[in-house]
């Protein structure tokens, strides 16, 4: 199973296109293959650490696939790859 994580904050533009689009791409594909992760910097002081200038954050299995910005058709080549 992949899990994509998906970091980001409440009230933030950015981070509900990022949500949009993962949710799109992710419709397209098994369920049981993918597991999303919601986290939000403000529930983690680590996360706000490394994460606050780059949200919305998408990462594959840990490793970063993006930020700032989602490409529907790269996440779903990552996707696809990651299987």
């Amino acid at each position: 199973m992949t899990t994509l994580t998906l970091i980001g904050k409440p009230d933030c533009h950015l981070c509900d296109v990022a949500r949009e689009v993962v949710e799109t791409v992710v419709s397209d594909l098994d369920e049981n293959d993918i597991e999303i992760v919601e986290l939000s910097i403000h529930d983690d002081p680590a996360l706000y650490a490394q994460w606050w200038e780059k949200i919305p954050v998408v990462l594959i299995d840990d490793r970063l696939h993006a930020h700032w910005r989602v490409s529907p058709d790269r996440l779903r080549a990552a996707l696809d790859a990651a299987d």
